[in-house]
């Protein structure tokens, strides 16, 4: 293969990575990375959420550094912590659960509502921003409201008092807030895979091209083209 044809097929593969890795961190323009956001997000889902759904897989500790909720030394902010995200008799140091005994959960919504550390990943941002926008008033169904996305589902409209109250662009905002926040407790590490994404690409980039050197070098001296 011509050397200037390998060169190309290389960058093209690299900057395709590199594309991709944006795509897949950033899906519906919900910016993992902004910790306002994610704030804001985490904020609505102890609001509104966390009274049925749990996120067994994230503790509060983890879930205060990721989202910036420190003091200047580094250390967690309890107070914060504990005044606006913890609602339950829970320590920092335990994971996210509801007090919900399953029991009642089975007997009010028919079924036990499910853990969401992982829907994101399971589901989808794109999926999760319709199906909580896909609410509508159904006055045939116990809770009164269906949703277009899942029919007949058993979950009511936690967000319906919240719609009624912002302007529709608002209240968008606070939907791909709580899905940013969704997405960031799939994988909360995804802020540090995604920063050093650049650096090993760029890593790749230079080694490529030191390569491609050496290999030049190493051609002319044993009389290559």
């Amino acid at each position: 293969m011509p050397r200037k044809t390998c060169i190309v097929y290389v960058l093209a593969l690299m900057a395709a990575l590199l594309i991709n890795s944006i795509v897949l961190a950033h899906p519906l323009k919900d910016n993992i990375q902004d910790r306002e956001s994610l704030q804001r997000g985490a904020k609505l889902f102890m609001n509104y959420c966390s009274g049925c759904h749990s996120l067994k897989y994230l503790r509060y500790n983890q879930m205060a550094k990721g989202l910036g909720l420190t003091q200047f030394d580094g250390r967690i902010n309890e107070d914060l912590l504990k005044n606006n995200l913890i609602f339950t008799q829970a320590t920092i140091n335990d994971p996210i659960r509801i007090a919900l005994p399953p029991e009642d959960a089975k007997q009010w919504f028919g079924i036990v509502p499910p853990d969401l550390s992982l829907v994101a990943r399971e589901k989808g941002t794109q999926w999760l921003y319709s199906y909580l926008n896909g609410f509508y008033r159904d006055d045939a169904r116990p809770f009164g409201t269906n949703n277009r996305l899942v029919p007949d589902v058993a979950m009511p409209n936690i967000l319906e008092t919240l719609s009624h109250e912002l302007p529709q662009g608002k209240f968008e905002t606070h939907l791909h807030d709580l899905v940013a926040f969704l997405a960031y407790v799939s994988e909360p590490e995804q802020p540090l895979r995604l920063h050093m994404g650049f650096f090993v690409v760029g890593f790749l980039l230079v080694l490529f091209f030191l390569v491609l050197g050496l290999k030049t070098v190493y051609w002319r001296k044993i009389g290559g083209k």
